[in-house]
């Protein structure tokens, strides 16, 4: 059963965290919207510090406490996504974009995990625990190919001669690819096909380190929201990967779709992580919101009927409770994932439920103060910008719409389009 109350070990941490949002983030979150594709290294080295001291308090317990350590970690429920969500929205509440730039994994080690054997994960993701930052990403999207990844063109052809995958192929809208494979030694998680012919049933994810011959960075996006964070295109040309770099079995069964749908359960669990990124996002605005309105005398009067309340008043109560119930939707969901338990549906529910009220709460703000929220003297306007994202990443609404209705009426995807 789900415990609403908050876990003592996320409890402990969110002091930290809500210090960094609030005094590294929040002061420079204007000059790195302005100046985009400058990186914010004081935040990213101040995080990598912070997260390899946590990494190391937890593998170097003196030999009499590992005992007592084990038993407690075995009683406690597990908590890994649930405090990933909270950090996430913490840190998103200080700026969406700077957050996108923490190091230490994200979508790609979120692929390496879900799919990866034992050997996999300690190859590409104990490179995190280095002196220096690393990042990763997911490149899946293709010019032709963006929700329906049926249309991915991308190849990756086994050379048996050298034991060797070549992948040949263009990605657009990645994100963190320039950090990923040009500012640090991270990696890119590469969806391709290893038979073309076999449609879905040949889709695989595959690992691309940077230095890898044959993967180039070809552009760099302007783009309207989280300018901090980047978003490039990549081109793969006879790009030659390892044997062991492919995340899944090299076999291709014509008549399952098991290595696509092992490749999609990363998004089981990264979704409601991107839900979290906007609630964090509409969180800030509210709260500014409420601020501004308090300086013009305008208080809300909670518990009276609604014909009794203004309008403002029943504006920011709605808001208040879009931004609850997707909060809700976000613990079900990454609860789920925690404890192993199938959540496609859930994860879908919390995506569009949060991509959806965060652009309806910044919009709505930036409406109640008018010329003083159209302005950049305070940053709703950015986050007015930052707030669309997070209803097309990882799915756009539409698309989870779709997986919702596909579980709630038994349907497939060819059935329900």
């Amino acid at each position: 059963m789900i415990d609403f109350d908050i876990p003592k070990p996320i409890a402990e941490m969110r002091y930290l965290i809500e210090t960094v949002a609030e005094n590294m983030m929040r002061p420079v979150s204007r000059h790195f919207d302005e100046h985009e594709h400058e990186i914010p290294w004081d935040y990213i080295n101040f995080m990598h510090t912070v997260l390899s001291a946590q990494r190391g308090a937890a593998t170097n317990m003196a030999p009499d406490e590992e005992g007592e350590k084990k038993e407690e970690k075995e009683k406690r429920p597990p908590i890994g996504y649930q405090r990933l969500a909270t950090i996430i929205e913490m840190l998103s509440w200080g700026d969406a974009g700077i957050y996108l730039c923490t190091p230490g994994g994200m979508l790609g080690s979120a692929a390496v995990s879900a799919a990866g054997t034992d050997e996999q994960k300690k190859k590409f993701l104990t490179r995190f625990q280095g002196e220096k930052p690393v990042f990763d990403g997911m490149a899946m999207t293709e010019p032709q190919a963006g929700s329906d990844t049926s249309a991915i063109r991308a190849t990756a052809l086994l050379d048996k001669e050298t034991n060797e995958w070549v992948l040949n192929g263009e990605k657009i809208f990645v994100t963190a690819g320039h950090k990923a494979l040009l500012d640090s030694d991270g990696f890119v998680v590469v969806w391709a096909s290893i038979d073309p012919s076999a449609g879905r049933a040949g889709m695989r994810s595959f690992v691309v380190e940077a230095g890898t011959p044959g993967c180039t960075v070809t552009k760099m996006e302007h783009k309207l929201g989280i300018r901090a964070s980047d978003t490039v295109s990549i081109v793969f040309q006879d790009c030659r990967l390892p044997f062991e770099n492919i995340l899944g079995s090299p076999e291709v069964k014509q008549r399952t779709t098991k290595g696509f749908k092992g490749a999609m359960a990363t998004f089981d669990a990264t979704r409601p992580l991107v839900a979290a990124q906007a609630v964090g996002l509409a969180r800030a605005t509210l709260e500014l919101l409420k601020e501004e309105l308090e300086k013009q005398g305008v208080t809300i009067r909670y518990g009276l009927p609604s014909q009794k309340l203004t309008s403002i008043e029943r504006d920011v109560i709605d808001m208040e409770i879009m931004l609850r119930s997707a909060w809700l939707l976000i613990l079900k969901a990454v609860w789920m994932a925690d404890n192993r338990i199938h959540n496609p549906q859930e994860a879908s529910m919390s995506k569009v439920r949060a991509g959806d009220i965060v652009v309806k709460i910044t919009q709505k703000a930036v409406e109640i103060l008018g010329p003083l929220g159209y302005t950049r003297e305070l940053l709703l306007e950015k986050w007015f910008r930052d707030a669309k994202i997070s209803d097309l990443y990882e799915g756009t609404g539409q698309i989870n719409l779709l997986i919702v209705a596909r579980n709630i009426l038994g349907y497939r995807g060819s059935e329900l389009r």
